[in-house]
């Protein structure tokens, strides 16, 4: 049971969280008429400071914080492939971001299935962009509220039974209220409690672990002896799964409709720029999460089979004082309220402006579409309040699982579409459907794992950079058939260059012939 200042503390921060969201409003108000990108994109105002506070909330969920570590207990070196994969999607969120941020401006557009639809002219191509992201994005929602339950189960906090599920709601509910009012401001002023907490917290964690258990030395020393020395390292036959599943990973990212979300708010793409460059702050966040799984192995935790993410929240529980343990899970309860928030907001107006628009309602006012935006968002945190408590958790993750191949699947219609429009809309939609198919195939086949065997050998790969492949290969091969055939593609509206070119330096005395 939790005693009364873990308690205290857990509930202070939480408190915490709901004023700031309250005060939200306040957070670049807007004398405008009510619009779609003022409440889902804050009106595109983010400055730098903000935009890492929310990008980084967003991209770091409270899922990330208790699974990554919950990995690492349960099976050593290949749960660091997170922290290699949260580096590499800097630098592309350098480029790809910024880049997109300016044709979104440019041309008022609020999803990425927006820039397909503009790019390439073709509404069928645009619906599939964003009916993937949806798709993707609800598992993911759910998953937010399983880790809030998984965290502050271990540590004695959640009641059981009826009264823990109606903690869950009325946490939920909160959330829900916020959103629907402020929009993606609310989110955006919690995360800066988010942040605040979380990087507090670990560090005063990780001093006193270390301090408890002797050092990293004698930390990871114990950790081997459980799990068997060379699980803390990488083998030859687990390298090629351990690279391609964070680079595959980098890729999907940000390719989610809720990192685009709060990339588009920001003001401008300098920030974007400025933010990716400062993102790797939250990494070093992540890997000592990491750590922590491997300090839980060396302290002796034994976590529930088949609930190794509640290692580090049993930890926590064992080695903290209470007002730090509260501490710790009211910063990943917060943690999980941020992307939820956004992943809400995300899907709403993916809906909106690529299903409810386009399908429904064309001549809908900017007032009606965010009343719509406002009743979907909230509809689905009901949803995903209503698939935790109906089915297993287990379902969730394989959810989650395939969303993250399903996800990858739009990269070659919205990141190449950024550099270059010669793919032809039907030859993507074919590669799109080509790379569905096989990424799902291969997980279910696999028993739900994303990492696959490469032919009949010993070594394995991610399955959504697989699938990715077979895409590209489809759609590049399908537009060298439809333009010997002469089928005629969609009007491009982004005014980016039809192939990628490649700058060359003015010639000089020197180089001239």
């Amino acid at each position: 049971m939790a005693d009364g200042a873990m308690t205290a503390t857990f509930l202070a921060v939480i408190g915490g969280a709901s004023l700031l969201a309250v005060t939200a409003r306040r957070l670049h108000p807007s004398d405008r008429l009510p619009s779609l990108e003022g409440w889902a994109l804050a009106d595109r105002t983010l400055g730098p400071v903000w935009t890492w506070f929310l990008l980084g909330g967003t991209i770091f969920t409270a899922y990330t914080f208790t699974a990554v570590p919950g990995l690492a207990y349960g099976n050593g070196a290949p749960a660091f492939f997170a922290v290699p994969y949260t580096v590499i999607v800097c630098p592309i969120a350098f480029v790809l971001l910024s880049r997109l941020w300016e044709v979104a401006r440019k041309h008022g557009y609020v999803t990425a299935a927006d820039f397909v639809r503009g790019r390439y002219g073709s509404p069928s191509l645009a619906l599939v962009v964003a009916l993937t992201g949806i798709l993707a994005t609800m598992p993911y929602l759910a998953l937010q509220l399983l880790g809030i339950r998984a965290v502050l189960t271990a540590g004695g906090v959640y009641p059981r039974g009826a009264t823990g599920d109606l903690v869950m709601v009325a946490l939920f509910a909160g959330l829900a209220v916020a959103t629907y009012r402020h929009g993606l401001r609310a989110p955006t002023v919690i995360s800066a409690l988010k942040a605040v907490a979380v990087f507090v917290s670990l560090t005063a964690v990780t001093w006193l672990v270390l301090e408890r258990l002797g050092g990293p030395g004698p930390v990871f020393d114990g950790a081997a002896r459980r799990l068997g020395g060379p699980a803390l390292l990488l083998s030859p036959a687990q390298q090629p799964a351990y690279a391609t599943l964070a680079l595959g990973s980098a890729l999907a990212l940000l390719m989610y409709p809720h990192v685009l979300t709060a990339g588009f708010a920001a003001d401008g793409p300098r920030t974007l720029r400025k933010v990716s460059v400062a993102l790797p702050a939250w990494t070093g966040l992540l890997a000592l999460f990491g750590f922590l799984g491997i300090a839980a192995l060396a302290a002796g935790v034994r976590a529930p089979k088949g609930g190794a993410e509640a290692a580090v929240p049993m930890l926590v529980d064992r080695l903290m004082p209470g007002p730090l343990a509260g501490l710790v899970f009211g910063a990943i309860t917060v943690g999980a309220l941020v992307p939820a928030a956004v992943m809400s907001i995300a899907a709403a107006t993916s809906f909106v402006r690529n299903v409810y628009v386009e399908y429904v309602h064309p001549t809908a006012t900017p007032k009606r579409q965010v009343r719509i935006a406002k009743a979907v968002s909230l509809t689905a945190k009901v949803g995903a309040v209503a698939f935790v408590f109906g089915l297993r958790d287990q379902d969730a993750i394989n959810l989650q699982l395939l969303g993250g191949v399903w996800i990858l699947q739009i990269f070659p219609a919205v990141a190449i579409g950024l550099f270059s429009g010669r793919l032809h809309p039907r030859a993507l939609l074919a590669g799109w459907g080509a790379g569905m198919a096989a990424g799902t195939y291969l997980v279910v086949r696999e028993g739900f794992s994303s990492i696959v065997p490469l032919g009949s050998g010993p070594l394995e790969i991610y399955a959504g950079l697989a699938a990715l492949l077979l895409n590209l290969t489809v759609a590049v091969a399908g537009t060298a058939l439809l333009e010997r055939l002469g089928v005629p593609r969609g009007a491009d509206l982004t005014d980016l260059p039809s192939r990628l070119t490649v700058r060359r330096r003015p010639e000089t005395g020197a180089n001239r012939p």
